[in-house]
């Protein structure tokens, strides 16, 4: 844990100290200065949601692909992804992105939040209607949500004005904007308790690894406890997604990283995740910053974990398949 609290703050100082203007400590100290403005305002709470995003992610990430057994679990399996993009994707095409949804909440941002919530409930709905004692089956309704929000998202991109659909597909992509402070003390209240709660149930999380029987006869509410772990993940994702957009690969690759280096205690992999999926978003927002000064346009940060994390993820298969 030591090991990855280095790792984050040194990811932090690199991604507060550059960007498209490199800012040295004297300037930020600098009463009114351009670079004390630019530090405060823009790029430090850019950062942090960036850190937020990543550990929430990564966290649910390390839980979902443990309880599900499933190596290609991601936070955006239970419809989250799906219900934040259709609720975005309404928003933007009735022209609400100006809009105040709540002080420094953006209306796009509390529709994804709405959509994300809503959707999340509902498959765990559908899952439970279904016979869902197993994940499996929450599992498959959040795949065959996600499938119909996309037909919905693309049915809306058909109809609406191109400089709207441009504003859809740049928040599709993931990015990481300049929020408030009250929004991000919000965010981060949630996505804190969030990942608290995952440490907190990862024992439970290594029994149930065991199977439902050997898990129950050692003490634990099994199906309490994975719908407990479920909905708090869900939550976790949901809070992030809506400032964010889908940022991709955070949830599934970490997870795998972590693994690999630390094994598959939970106890530890769900913290060590979380602490390192914020340090690679981190980056990975300071490289689509940094990109900035090549192209004079920033790419989303969505864009920029896809780039990396998936030659990554097809490297570690490699590695796994030639064992």
């Amino acid at each position: 844990m030591a090991a990855c609290l280095g790792v984050v703050l040194l990811a932090f100082a690199l991604a507060v100290a550059f960007g498209e203007q490199p800012l040295t400590l004297a300037e930020v100290r600098t009463p009114g200065s351009a670079s004390e403005l630019i530090f405060y305002s823009l790029r430090l709470p850019r950062v942090v949601l960036a850190a937020l995003v990543g550990a929430a992610l990564a966290a649910s990430g390390a839980m979902l692909q443990s309880l599900l057994r499933n190596p290609l679990a991601d936070p955006f399996v239970l419809g989250v992804s799906g219900g934040a993009a259709l609720g975005a994707t309404v928003a933007l095409a009735f022209g609400l992105s100006a809009l105040a949804w709540v002080p420094g909440l953006s209306a796009v941002s509390g529709f994804a939040l709405l959509g994300a919530l809503g959707a999340t409930a509902l498959v765990l709905l559908v899952g439970r209607l279904a016979g869902g004692h197993s994940p499996n089956t929450t599992l498959l309704a959040g795949v065959i949500f996600n499938a119909f929000a996309l037909a919905a998202i693309t049915f809306i991109k058909a109809l609406v004005a191109p400089d709207k659909l441009g504003e859809i597909l740049f928040w599709l992509a993931g990015s990481l904007g300049h929020e408030s402070w009250a929004t991000l003390a919000s965010t981060s209240v949630v996505v804190l308790l969030a990942v608290g709660a995952l440490v907190l149930l990862s024992p439970r999380l290594n029994l149930l690894t065991l199977g439902e029987e050997d898990a129950q006869s050692l003490g634990v509410d099994v199906l309490f406890t994975r719908r407990l772990l479920l909905v708090t993940a869900s939550v976790a994702v949901a809070a992030v997604v809506s400032l964010s957009g889908l940022v991709g690969f955070v949830g599934l690759l970490v997870p795998q990283l972590v693994r690999l280096v630390f094994g598959a205690d939970q106890r530890v992999a769900v913290p060590a995740s979380a602490l390192l999926g914020a340090a690679f978003l981190m980056l990975a927002d300071l490289a689509a910053r940094l990109l900035f000064r090549v192209f004079q346009t920033e790419p989303p940060v969505g864009v920029i974990t896809a780039l990396l994390g998936g030659p990554l993820f097809l490297a570690l298969m490699a590695r796994r398949t030639a064992r």
